[in-house]
């Protein structure tokens, strides 16, 4: 039968058809978060986990045990965080007076010091800007956030379990339901490595950088730095801003804490850190072609925040990323992967072809 001709009315009618389609996911993902998170957080957790137990498989460990070593690995560490989270809210209401009152003098020394060079400040506003029960109000919302995907965790390491144990199988299945297989399986081939490849890389980097984070903040004296390593190490995956994010509360503790001198030497070598490890030692090894504008990282960072909460912020950049990559192995959708991907300098514009006109002038 022929093929009716496409009409550019057509084309409105199936492009808006797929932004509705669009619309519908969405929101649907959003009133459906509490089942959608774990699901995501467990895809997350079974790619991260697929690099060292391909490491295992290469030197010989069967798969089931291999898989049994990784899953021990996520329980302890799972237990850990758990423990972490729990007993830093503790340790932190225990000390909350102190807080209270080591603010209170950084804010009427800052008052005399404005008041000196003839600045006038309302010393109850600063009170109210800085009154550590507000701070810790939003602290434990977000760790509210996250424990309560915690609280899935069984179901969680269940779902990592059957996703690690179907990864072995998954390309001969797919392989099986392919019209063309050999055409398609070398774009998923490629897919999966690339995104296996990013997660490696930028979790061994998110890693290193947090137990620097850790170690420095603990021989500096800074309460909790097991707790400010944890989130350097999360928010690592949201280049540029998650870096700043996660600077502020040490440093502002290292404030309050222990005063001025400290908390200079924390942001230094906090900054040292991420300028080393994030804006030169990630890049040489992940490539121009993993990364995302910044543009893209906000606008990730909010709409997956707003979609799936706290865990969504966590997992913007690694989703917006898969999405990078499944678009960049497509020919037909190369060019949106340019877009969402930062500008390649190696690459030359290509320079507008020369008119007649041009050529009329020279002769």
């Amino acid at each position: 039968m022929p093929t009716t001709p496409t009409t550019p009315a057509t084309r409105v009618q199936q492009s808006l058809f797929q932004l509705a389609a669009l619309i519908v996911i969405v929101a649907g993902m959003k009133l459906a978060s509490e089942i959608v998170v774990p699901f995501f957080l467990a895809i997350f957790i079974a790619v991260v986990a697929g690099g060292p137990i391909g490491w295992l498989e290469q030197r010989k460990v069967p798969l089931w045990l291999a898989i049994l070593l990784v899953l021990s690995a996520l329980v302890v560490a799972f237990a850990g965080l758990g423990a972490l989270i729990g007993q830093s809210v503790t340790q932190f209401l225990a000390q909350l007076d102190f807080y209270q009152h080591r603010v209170a003098e950084l804010s009427h020394a800052a008052l005399r010091l404005l008041s000196r060079i003839g600045v006038q400040f309302d010393g109850g506003a600063l009170a109210d800007y800085l009154n550590p029960g507000e701070i810790m109000q939003l602290v434990g919302a977000t760790l509210r956030g996250f424990g309560g995907v915690l609280s899935n965790g069984f179901l969680i390491l269940l779902t990592v379990v059957f996703m690690l144990l179907e990864a072995a199988s998954f390309p001969q299945k797919l392989r099986q339901t392919l019209r063309d297989p050999e055409h398609s399986l070398p774009h998923f081939e490629r897919f999966t490595s690339t995104v296996n490849r990013y997660m490696a890389i930028k979790t061994s980097i998110s890693l290193v950088m947090g137990v620097i984070v850790a170690l420095l903040l603990m021989l500096l004296g800074v309460d909790f730095p097991l707790l400010w390593g944890l989130l350097t190490f999360l928010l690592n995956y949201v280049p540029n801003i998650g870096g700043i994010i996660a600077a502020v509360p040490p440093v502002l503790l290292a404030l309050i804490q222990l005063g001025t001198g400290t908390a200079l030497i924390a942001a230094g070598g906090i900054l040292a850190v991420h300028m080393v490890l994030g804006n030169w030692l990630e890049p040489r090894y992940m490539g121009h072609g993993l990364g995302l504008s910044t543009l893209v990282v906000f606008l990730s960072l909010v709409f997956w925040g707003w979609v799936l909460g706290p865990v969504g912020m966590l997992l913007s950049v690694p989703l917006t990323m898969t999405v990078k990559i499944a678009l960049e192995v497509n020919p037909t959708t190369h060019w949106l992967a340019v877009l969402l991907g930062q500008p390649d300098e190696s690459v030359e514009p290509v320079s507008p072809p020369e008119t007649n006109a041009t050529h009329d002038g020279q002769e």
